[in-house]
Formats: structure tokens, sequence, C-alpha cells
């Protein structure tokens, strides 16, 4: 006899697949989502959905947002993204990218995601020259205080910004870390206006960076593209003119993703 509690929608979803639907939906929306909303555009009876979101949480696949009531990518769920793109056809790919504008711009040149918590840096490439900043491949940086952490903040909805800047006080890493919620959000605004963040010795004492978005093909933010120097080689406003090459280099860092993910 045919189960008349689920719906013609959920009947057509075979089981072992429900869950992955579920992840991708999830990731696709780019923004926490409710369980309602969730049982709405896949058509499965609430009863179902709850169980799968509980084992989901609890594998790490998903995990609750601020609001404890949405869910969003779980650390498994972003490592298994950040592995993916991090293959080695596409991870060569990009490389070359990478080496070219840092080579062009002579400076070190660095590839994050944003996590959780911070920015992580998913590749790099180094100066030459010997006097240089280490930020290794794997570091996580603050949000609030680096240009590809205020490049991700520029992209939030205001809810999630305001729950973001209200979770947790701005720490203060130098002088010049701006710890005002106010202030940073008038940063912010700057940022969405002109399209590139800035770093003036906010994170680190000594160094400013600039960073651009790579956009993925829902115009979402992937991943930032940014320079940084110390600040005796180049000051804020000399990194300013790697701006173009930089914004280049991004464009192609999204059509590459682009091509990949339609199979051109």
């Amino acid at each position: 006899m045919p189960d008349r509690t689920s719906s013609p929608k959920e009947t057509q979803i075979p089981t072992n697949l429900r869950l992955l639907l579920i992840l991708e939906e999830v990731v696709r929306r780019g923004v926490a989502v409710k369980p309602a909303q969730l049982a709405d555009a896949l058509g499965l009876p609430k009863p179902t959905l709850h169980r799968l979101l509980q084992t989901a949480e609890e594998e790490a696949f998903l995990q609750r947002d601020l609001d404890g009531r949405s869910y969003g990518p779980g650390p498994r769920l972003r490592s298994l993204a950040v592995n993916t793109i991090s293959s080695e056809h596409l991870r060569t790919a990009r490389l070359a990218i990478l080496k070219a504008v840092a080579e062009e711009i002579g400076e070190t040149c660095n590839l994050a995601t944003p996590d959780r918590e911070g920015m992580t840096y998913l590749d790099r490439v180094e100066t030459k020259w010997p006097l240089r900043i280490q930020l290794p491949i794997g570091t996580q940086v603050p949000f609030h205080c680096t240009a590809s952490g205020k490049m991700y903040l520029s992209t939030l909805r205001a809810a999630t910004l305001n729950s973001v800047l209200s979770a947790r006080a701005l720490e203060p890493q130098t002088d010049k870390t701006i710890t005002s919620p106010d202030a940073l959000r008038a940063e912010l605004q700057k940022t969405r206006e002109r399209g590139y963040s800035t770093d003036d010795e906010e994170f680190m004492t000594g160094m400013a960076a600039i960073a651009v978005p790579i956009l993925d093909t829902q115009d979402r933010l992937m991943a930032t593209l940014s320079v940084h120097a110390p600040v005796q080689r180049h000051s804020l406003s000399q990194i300013l003119e790697f701006l173009e090459p930089l914004k280049t280099a991004a464009m192609r860092l999204t059509q590459l993703h682009e091509d990949l993910s339609t199979g051109n």
C-alpha cells in the first residue's frame, strides 16, 4: 500500500538522495535557511526534514545559525567545498592566474574564502622580496580588520551583518583597527561603492593590503583576491596602484570557476 502521509514529490525523491538535496539547497541559497523554507522547496514532510537536519547537524555537515533556528554549512560541508575547489585540475589553473598577477605586481597575492569565524587562506604566491609577511595557507584571519574579511562583510545582508557585529566585540589588533560597529558599517559602505576593500595597518602593524571579490555563477562572493605588502615598501596609496591587475585576475578566476561549473 502506498504511504498516504508522503507527498507526491517526496515519493519521487529516493531516500538516499534526500539529505544531499537538502545540503544542495542550503548551499544554493547562500544564506541560513529555515526548515520551513526547505520543506517548501523540496516537498518533504516536517518529521522527515527535521530528522535529516538533525543527522546533518550531528555529523557537522550543517550547523545552526546565530538565530538558533536556521541552518547553514557546517565545518564538514565547508571543508568539502574547499577540498573541491582545491582539486588538482582546478588548483593548477588557479595558481597559474595567481602567479601571473603576483609576478606582475611583485608582491604576495592571496586567495581567501570565508569561514564561520574568519577568512581562511586557500592559496598564495609569495613575493620574491626577502622582507615578507608570513601568512601560510590555512591561516585564518579576522573579518573586521583585514581587506579580505571586510570585502566579505560588505556583501552580507543588513540583518546578517548586524548579527555578526553584535555577536562579539571587534577586538583591536593594532591601534588602527576599527572597533566601532558603526564606523565599520561606514567603511563597508565605502567598500560596496568602490568595489574593493583596504587594510591600512589594521590587522598587522607595518602591513597594508587591498582585496577584490571573486564571484560565483550567481554573482555571490565565493572568495577574495588580495595583495599585501610591508608599508616600508608600499604604502596603502601605492598598493592601490595594483588595483587594475588585481581586478583583471579576479575576473579570470571568476570565469575559470564558471567554465568548470558548466563543463566548458
